[in-house]
This record gives structure tokens, C-alpha cells and sequence, in this order.
């Protein structure tokens, strides 16, 4: 498994002398995009009803589920990024720590996932979806990650984003409540302002 990994690594990744203009699309998409998530998420709280508010809310707890279970895997396996085996061009700095599963594509592919279990926000859980496609390959070509390390991101993406779907009856009305009171004591302003929702 490891040969096939390493053998699709090196189809993937950039050359040494790689086209200026596609390794700046690739560190935009390996380093920027991932923003766009907490974005779609402060959006909807901002400016949704309640129960889109707590969709919001339970696809945070999915991907933080998501990024847990990514370092308790670390913890136990720690399995060496391509530069640290001295394999293919590394073009971002990246501390040396276990390559697998991706925490970037996880964090996405979890909020994604999330979504897509509701029929509200669905269509946004496709849009994430898609858009971790050209992340993953962005940090393949880039040298930071494996492939499998993008296919372990998917498989804990969907694990914690069902869980949350499954369990949430456990936590995410008094998670709701709380989180309100903390909102709108800190957002006191813009709320009374008329600029976001109570």
C-alpha cells in the first residue's frame, strides 16, 4: 500500500522547476481556501434563523470532532510527510508531524459532510465538497501530503460528521443556548445596530 501511495505521490507532485503560475494557484489553494469555511459558517450564524444556526453549530462540532480524531490517530500512528522521507519537491514550509489523515481536507470534508445530512444547507455541503477536491490535490502537488493521507481525511470526515448528525440530540441544544448568550453579549453592538440577527 505504502509503494502505491508513494508511486501516486510522485505523479502528483510538482517537478523541481514547476509552471510559476499553476504553483501559485496550488499555494493559494493549499493555504487560502480553507478560510472560505469558518467564513460560510460565521455567514450563517450571523445571518440565518435559528435553525440554520444550529446547523452552523453542529457542523463546527463535526469538524472539530473531525480534527480530534485526526490527533489522537497522530498520537498512535505517526506517519512521516514526503519531505521527511526525502521524497519528491516541497514548495510551503510545513512543520515535520504526521502527514495522515490531512487536517485541512478533514476540517473541510467534515463541515461539508455535515451539510450535506440536512436538506437546508445542502447545496453548500456540495459547493465544500468540490472545493476540497482541488485543496487535496493542491497539497499533493505542493509535497506536504500523501494521497491516502486525502482518502483517511474523507473516511474521518464522514465518521465525525455522521456522528454529530447521529448524537445530536446530546449536545446541541444546550451547545445552541450557550452559544447565543456568549454571542450576544459580545456582539451587543452590531446587534442592536441592526447590522447581524439577535
Amino acid at each position: 500500500m505504502q509503494e502505491l501511495n508513494e508511486a501516486l505521490f510522485l505523479i502528483i507532485n510538482a517537478p523541481a522547476s514547476p509552471n510559476a503560475v499553476l504553483l501559485a494557484i496550488a499555494k493559494m489553494l493549499a493555504e487560502q481556501v480553507i478560510w472560505l469555511v469558518p467564513l460560510a459558517l460565521i455567514i450563517g450564524w450571523f445571518h440565518g434563523s435559528d435553525r440554520t444556526r444550529m446547523l452552523m453549530l453542529e457542523a463546527t462540532a463535526s469538524g472539530l470532532a473531525g480534527l480530534l480524531i485526526n490527533q489522537v490517530i497522530g498520537l498512535f500512528w505517526q506517519h512521516p510527510r514526503p519531505f521527511m522521507v526525502g521524497l519528491g519537491h516541497t514548495f510551503i514550509p510545513h512543520v515535520a508531524d504526521s502527514s495522515f489523515p490531512s487536517d485541512h481536507l478533514t476540517l473541510i470534508w467534515s463541515i461539508a459532510f455535515s451539510f450535506l445530512m440536512h436538506q437546508r444547507p445542502r447545496f453548500a455541503g456540495v459547493l465544500l465538497a468540490l472545493l476540497g477536491l482541488p485543496v487535496a490535490w493542491a497539497r499533493i502537488y505542493l509535497g506536504v501530503h500523501f494521497p491516502l493521507d486525502m482518502v483517511g481525511a474523507a473516511l474521518v470526515a464522514l465518521i465525525s460528521a455522521y456522528l454529530c448528525f447521529r448524537e445530536e440530540r446530546w449536545f446541541l441544544d444546550t451547545a445552541y443556548r450557550w452559544t447565543l448568550v456568549v454571542y450576544r453579549y459580545f456582539f451587543a453592538i452590531p446587534i442592536n445596530r441592526g447590522w447581524v440577527r439577535p
